[in-house]
């Protein structure tokens, strides 16, 4: 397996590098790249795998108190990573877990399913979970219930948990209308912020031509409703992947790109603009960005811009290698300078994100 994806990294660098073959240069950053993807994607699905419980399908998001908790967004994520890898039947199982819980009772979960107190729900969860159910609903009779059922037809089914409204998004702040949240709320079955419960607010505009209309700056778009001086946030990315909105695609990118070309780190990206928690990088918003980048790369009929995304993805890769522990571990955030691990090590979704982005930039052939 390690040789496949040595020869498939080297055929994808050299089909989008725009480099002479010839040049001993080449060879040596082909070989590196080849190198980061086994290092990242070995790694990651060695830590997704041991913070899943293999009986309930829990997910904590991290190996130390305060972190050792289900939270949906997380878990989901690494569901929609185990799936996309291979691991349809682990993926399975946490999606059942997932679908148990009382989503609109906290943001956290023990693996039991039962809420912790301390945090209210938070506005993306059920757009996550219904997310993670499509993306193992695709699994073989391996990845369904005893009964039978098929995690797929369940996405028809699932009920709003939250608001996406009025409530703390990702960076687990104050209440508020946040991109992030109406993202993961717009490709909801039948019920995203144009609908149901947001009829009145959102005057019945479609979902991605709504979000642009309120989230959009002259830059890309911001992190809060109708505030400009919010900033760009990351989270735009997840309108790419893996909440695709193709009409939002541009918006994302322009987004996503100025992010990347004001980073002044090795080591990552901070979540967005006038980020108020300092200047170390998170490696979660760095690898969903760089999956985004990586997917509009392989979509854009544009291929100066697609080699543009696809190197700011590799950068953001390299980062993330950088920012890893000598064991290959993704801490949630490191030190700007040192890139010492700043908080709890390893991060279940940041190691999720890191897989996705490896097997959008190297996909196994058919």
């Amino acid at each position: 397996m390690h040789l496949f994806y040595l020869r498939e990294a080297w055929r994808s660098f050299t089909a989008h590098s725009g480099l002479a073959l010839t040049t001993i240069f080449s060879l040596a950053a082909a070989l590196t790249l080849s190198a980061l993807f086994l290092l990242v994607s070995w790694n990651a699905n060695q830590a997704l795998r041991a913070m899943a419980d293999r009986r309930s399908g829990a997910v904590v998001a991290g190996a130390r108190d305060g972190w050792a908790y289900v939270w949906p967004r997380d878990a989901s994520t690494v569901a929609i990573a185990l799936a996309t890898a291979g691991y349809r039947q682990e993926a399975g199982r946490v999606v059942r877990f997932l679908l148990d819980l009382d989503l609109g009772a906290a943001a956290r979960f023990r693996g039991s399913g039962r809420p912790i107190p301390g945090r209210d729900a938070q506005g993306d969860a059920t757009g996550w979970v219904a997310a993670a159910t499509r993306a193992a609903g695709s699994a073989p009779r391996s990845g369904l219930s005893a009964e039978g059922e098929d995690l797929g037809n369940r996405v028809s089914t699932l009920r709003r948990g939250t608001d996406w409204r009025g409530r703390a998004d990702y960076q687990e702040g104050a209440p508020g209308d946040y991109l992030a949240n109406a993202i993961a709320a717009a490709t909801l079955p039948g019920d995203g912020p144009e609908t149901g419960p947001y009829r009145r607010k959102s005057a019945h505009r479609p979902g991605a031509p709504w979000i642009a209309g309120e989230f959009a700056t002259g830059l890309g778009l911001g992190r809060e409703l109708r505030d400009p001086g919010a900033g760009l946030d990351s989270s735009a990315a997840w309108a790419v992947r893996p909440f695709p909105m193709p009409s939002l695609y541009p918006l994302a990118r322009r987004t996503l790109l100025r992010l990347v070309a004001g980073h002044g780190s090795r080591f990552g990206l901070i979540p967005s603009e006038n980020w108020s928690g300092g200047d170390d990088p998170w490696t979660a918003p760095t690898a969903w960005t760089a999956w985004a980048l990586a997917a509009l790369a392989g979509e854009d009929g544009d291929r100066q811009r697609a080699r543009a995304e696809r190197r700011a993805a590799l950068r953001l890769l390299a980062d993330l290698r950088r920012a890893s522990t000598p064991l290959g571990l993704l801490p949630e955030r490191v030190d700007a300078r040192s890139g010492a691990p700043a908080s709890t090590t390893p991060l279940a979704w940041s190691h999720a994100f890191a897989i996705l982005t490896a097997r959008e930039l190297w996909p196994r052939s058919s």
